[in-house]
């Protein structure tokens, strides 16, 4: 069986942590490090019902992209802000999250994205790294990228501006990346892939001629837990990783 550790070090080869952004905690953030583990479930978040899940699959370790940690813990109590960090303890799962840098790491979130929807990265559309730009192969018609952002990334429901433009020079930040549509523009991008855009972000997008896509936090960002996991099964082939067949998207639609 592998370490806990074991595990954590190629997490590092694939998301290395002085990456991360400052407000970030991106890390190895609950367990033991020499405990060995023989498997492990992957899930964008750890939520109760992916804790349940990782004791019904006999999981020593959770691999997810969200820290389960995320601000300064005043306590940890069974019905307050540390009831995950609890239940992790008590159950003896150790808890390995990876997140912004998870997005800026090469192969990362944004470079699955940007592939996903047919564009090859050619580089970072903000400074700190947490997105991509590049161009699709040929340009599309807007109704049918709508119909691939749809298709490949599982969403159940877009919401979009239409710039007036055909899908040409693409940029695209997993999850809430809204803030970053003026460097889209900036860089030449007639199309921007993201989520949790708020109004006035599609209003000036709009007027902008920016084809402006809110695509779901969740769906933007976990195809890159495939990814990983991939990764993780080539590094060690003896252990079982195992996909969160419980967490999706949560925003329904009516």
């Amino acid at each position: 069986m592998a370490k806990v550790s074991e595990i954590y070090a190629v997490m590092c080869r694939i998301a290395p942590p002085e990456l991360q952004t400052g407000f970030d905690n991106a890390g190895f953030l609950v367990g033991h490090a020499e405990r060995e583990v023989d498997t492990v479930l992957l899930s964008l978040d750890i939520t109760p019902a992916v804790i349940d899940e990782a004791e019904e699959l006999g999981a020593g370790l959770i691999v997810s992209h969200h820290p389960v940690i995320f601000h300064p813990l005043r306590s940890v109590t069974a019905d307050g802000e540390g009831a995950l960090v609890l239940r992790l303890a008590e159950k003896g799962i150790a808890a390995i999250c990876m997140h912004t840098n998870l997005d800026i790491a090469e192969g990362g979130v944004n470079d699955v994205l940007i592939r996903l929807l047919g564009g090859e990265p050619e580089g970072a559309l903000d400074d700190d790294g947490c997105g991509r730009v590049g161009h699709l192969p040929e340009p599309l018609p807007m109704a049918e990228f709508l119909r691939r952002c749809k298709e490949t990334l599982k969403v159940n429901a877009l919401r979009y501006v239409d710039g007036g433009k055909s899908v040409s020079r693409l940029a695209v930040m997993g999850g809430s990346g809204g803030d970053a549509f003026r460097d889209a523009l900036r860089l030449g991008c007639d199309t921007y892939v993201t989520a949790d855009v708020k109004y006035h972000q599609f209003l000036d997008a709009s007027a902008l001629g920016l084809n402006l896509i809110d695509a779901d936090h969740f769906c933007t960002e976990n195809p890159v837990m495939s990814v990983v996991l991939e990764k993780l099964r080539a590094a060690f082939p003896a252990e079982r990783f195992v996909l969160s067949a419980r967490h999706r998207q949560t925003v329904s639609v009516f």
